[in-house]
């Protein structure tokens, strides 16, 4: 990995300094481009930008910055977007402070802006390395999502399609898919975990692969595939069906056949039992029949003390004596075969003997 620190003015930064749809976000002679597609939108408030030209006017020294160095000798600022918006910004006559733009300054204050100096570090490496130093210097300010990182290295053609697609406010995927995902589409939260479940968990050996394709048709269709699934194989939506591991489901599950109907009768019936803790759950039992989701509901202490009172410390099944310490609860009814968490549905096992039943 490649690092080197430069020394540049705030003129040589906001040289060419170009903030439109069309264009997007540069500077630095068209060389830098400001707002690469792993930033998110200038999000400084007001009192913010102020602070930074307040900073260049009285000679403070703003935080170093980041740019990484691409193979074709441009430039993409890694951290440092909020400033350097701030900055040109000023220069451009967008704003004004303390009801001066900076053409109503003197040349003097005018010259001594742009002659500011302003530290930036050059990065450049392979796909590795970049991303590890991505990660130790992603330290200030509001920090880069693990995807936003990922994005600093894949970047290309793909990655700006993938990104109109899962990343913008509004954007396909969200209007798709909001009800069924956590996180934020402009925080990348869409476009990582859909890369997650197209490729196993594997988000860089994806990004990689199909860095210099041309579009993100691939991964959009996935994605359209997962929630067609969703929406037909689960007839009736509940807000706890949001933030469900969806695309690992699909994955395994897309070409089974299932009873639809049947499928909700169960989902209701189970959403009503108070056994079950875990209600979110109930969408991988119904597909897995692993209890393990649903966190049914424990036994109490008190139904415990009562059950082994009743035993006199005696297993159900060994009839060996122990101590309270030693043993553990258990339906006398399976919960799978109708048996409640309730008092008189509680015997008490040996862990052994319980270790047991469970492994049948």
């Amino acid at each position: 990995m490649k690092i080197e620190l430069h020394e540049l003015t705030v003129r040589e930064i906001a040289e060419d300094y170009v903030d439109n749809a069309e264009n997007g976000v540069v500077g630095y002679g068209g060389k830098l481009n400001i707002r690469p597609p792993y930033q998110r939108e200038f999000v400084y408030n007001n009192e913010k930008r102020d602070a930074v030209i307040e900073t260049i006017i009285k000679g403070f020294p703003l935080n170093v910055m980041y740019w990484v160095k691409n193979s074709d000798d441009e430039f993409e600022v890694l951290d440092g977007q909020q400033r350097t918006i701030s900055f040109c910004q000023y220069i451009n006559g967008e704003f004004s402070l303390n009801k001066r733009a900076f053409h109503n300054l003197t040349k003097t204050e005018q010259q001594q802006i742009l002659d500011y100096k302003v530290m930036v570090y050059f990065c450049e490496g392979n796909d590795k390395e970049k991303l590890d130093w991505f990660e130790t210097i992603n330290i200030a300010g509001e920090k880069l999502t693990r995807q936003e990182l990922r994005n600093a290295v894949y970047t290309g053609p793909w990655l700006s399609n993938a990104k109109h697609i899962f990343s913008k406010r509004d954007c396909v995927a969200y209007k798709m898919g909001n009800k069924y995902l956590n996180g934020e589409s402009i925080r990348q939260d869409y476009l990582e975990t859909t890369l997650k479940w197209i490729n196993n968990g594997e988000v860089e050996d994806y990004m990689s692969k199909h860095q210099h394709d041309p579009n993100a048709n691939e991964l959009h269709s996935y994605f359209r595939k997962v929630i067609d699934w969703i929406e037909m194989t689960f007839i009736k939506y509940r807000k706890e069906m949001k933030g469900i591991d969806w695309g690992t489901l699909y994955n395994q599950y897309k070409d089974d056949i299932f009873d639809t109907a049947a499928l909700e009768q169960e989902i209701s019936e189970l959403m009503a039992d108070d056994d079950v803790t875990s209600k979110k759950g109930i969408y991988h039992y119904v597909l897995t029949r692993q209890e393990k989701y649903l966190s049914v509901r424990a036994f109490d202490n008190r139904m415990k003390r009562a059950a082994y009172e009743r035993q006199n410390g005696i297993c159900s099944k060994c009839g060996k004596h122990f101590e309270i310490e030693q043993m553990e609860a258990d339906h006398i009814t399976p919960w799978s075969a109708g048996g409640k968490t309730l008092a008189e549905n509680c015997q008490m096992l040996c862990r052994d003997c319980n270790r047991r039943k469970s492994d049948i």
